[in-house]
């Protein structure tokens, strides 16, 4: 019977916990993902763990190692990436050094980056590989390998936040990075190889940055473990780490899988509450009132200022709790403009081309895509006047770029329409259902509701069935 892992340890200061004890027997388990539903996957992915115990116990709280000995599963896992594919993704010509590729090493516990300028060569990167014992890092493979983009589309589907990765291939013997941490949600399966994990308790939980720690400060390892192809490794954003190849094997080569950045309640509050106050001061004149003349030039905020801003607060809090329309949110609309399109096999002309029969007012029609698409409301970007009225937008994923993933690329554009507020119900009831009957959309005319349909149907939104 193949041997699972169970969760690692307890995090506790008591020294690095031996693999021996992190190994138990489940039986069931599919050699490869389930990519029926995102849900699925992400079940697939941690796997004998169950999702509920994943998010109750481990989940930005402490690692979790899993180590499976399924040749199966190793297999599918070696195939999402190997040191071998460089020659070909290189012989493209389209990679540079910086962008795509960083060639490093960790030195007496720096980081010591070794990339040239231009393109990548492949026999320079197998040259730097081989003679200086440097790791290669691939950024956003998701881009060229075509399972990786089928795991990361569904995962950001599953968490609702931007999934990227990274590959690390390292040499025996050797150590890319040192101890750091990051501000993302990691997953770390292993392709090819092994590599040795040292993990530290975090001295800033959920950190929202990167940093480099020295090795005087992290004290002694909470978990340490060798990952071999077919494992999995996850600790939350925070967590020191370090790994390096072990001497005398093969080389390393995985993949690490992240979420989560900027993806916090105070993120969210600071997305929702400058759309609470600009709509709460067009109709409270209290909020539009000046503040006291030379409160900008003291150097403490005075006690009548605190107190104010303190009533202001719990105004919009009041008026929060009573709201049920859908707020204006950039996060959203960020989201779903960066994210990957839907996975697809072939030219993906389902995306780009209505199909089907054209919906009309006797027809029953259903959301397609329902992941990949967001709902918001907002002023009218069209106008630039003060009296701007709310819209609803609907932003979908489907034209995006899979090339610009992840890479901060300010060519990437937002796809959608836009209804007038008066739509947002009729929109939420096809939200809502699984399928709707179009005459009882909630819209005052039959050409209203035609027309939206019409409108969803041209962007390949909604099909009828």
């Amino acid at each position: 019977m193949p041997k699972k892992a169970k969760p690692a340890g307890t995090g506790k200061e008591e020294g690095p916990v031996p693999c021996k004890q992190l190994k138990m027997e489940a039986a069931g388990r599919p050699s490869t993902l389930n990519f029926n539903h995102p849900s699925g996957l992400f079940e697939s992915l941690i796997s004998p763990i169950k999702t509920e115990t994943f998010f109750k116990e481990f989940w930005e709280q402490k690692p979790l190692i899993i180590q499976r000995d399924e040749p199966a599963l190793a297999t599918y896992y070696q195939s999402l990436f190997k040191l071998s594919d460089l020659k070909s993704l290189c012989s493209r010509g389209s990679l540079y050094y910086g962008r795509d590729i960083n060639v490093c090493r960790c030195v007496n516990g720096k980081k010591k980056v070794l990339n040239k300028d231009g393109k990548v060569h492949f026999l320079q990167l197998r040259k730097d590989f081989d003679h200086k014992r440097a790791t290669i890092q691939f950024h956003q493979p998701q881009r060229f390998k075509d399972e990786l983009w089928k795991i990361q589309e569904k995962l950001e589907c599953y968490f609702g936040s931007l999934v990227g990765s990274n590959v690390y291939m390292t040499p025996a013997g050797s150590q890319g990075l040192p101890p750091h941490y990051d501000d993302v949600e990691v997953f770390i399966l292993q392709l090819e190889g092994e590599k040795h994990w040292r993990l530290y308790h975090p001295t800033v939980p959920l950190a929202r940055e990167y940093s480099v720690e020295a090795e005087d400060r992290i004290g002694r390892p909470t978990h340490e473990v060798t990952l071999k192809p077919g494992d999995l490794l996850y600790f939350p954003r925070g967590t020191i780490h370090q790994a390096d190849t072990p001497p005398g094997l093969a080389h390393s080569t995985h993949v690490t899988i992240s979420t989560y950045q900027n993806n916090s309640w105070g993120d969210f509050l600071l997305d929702t509450i400058s759309g609470l106050v600009l709509d709460t001061a067009k109709e409270d004149m209290e909020f539009r009132a000046g503040i006291p003349r030379q409160l900008l030039l003291q150097v403490e905020t005075a006690a009548v200022a605190t107190r104010r801003l303190s009533g202001f607060l719990r105004k919009l809090a009041d008026r929060l709790e009573g709201n049920n329309v859908l707020l204006s949110s950039d996060m959203k609309k960020d989201f779903v403009m960066n994210r990957l399109p839907p996975y697809y096999e072939g030219d993906g002309a389902e995306l780009s081309t209505p199909g089907g029969q054209v919906p009309r007012l006797d027809s029953i029609v259903r959301l397609q895509f329902k992941d990949h698409v967001v709902l918001t409301v907002g002023p009218d970007q069209s106008r630039s006047d003060e009296t701007q009225d709310k819209m609803v937008y609907v932003y979908h994923s489907l034209k995006n770029r899979r090339a610009l993933h992840m890479m901060g690329n300010e060519e990437t554009e937002c796809h959608g329409l836009r209804f007038p507020l008066s739509h947002v119900d009729a929109l939420k009831q096809i939200w809502n259902s699984s399928a709707i009957s179009v005459k009882d959309l909630k819209l005052t005319t039959d050409e209203e509701k035609e027309s939206l349909v019409l409108s969803l149907w041209t962007e390949c939104l909604i099909q009828v069935v």
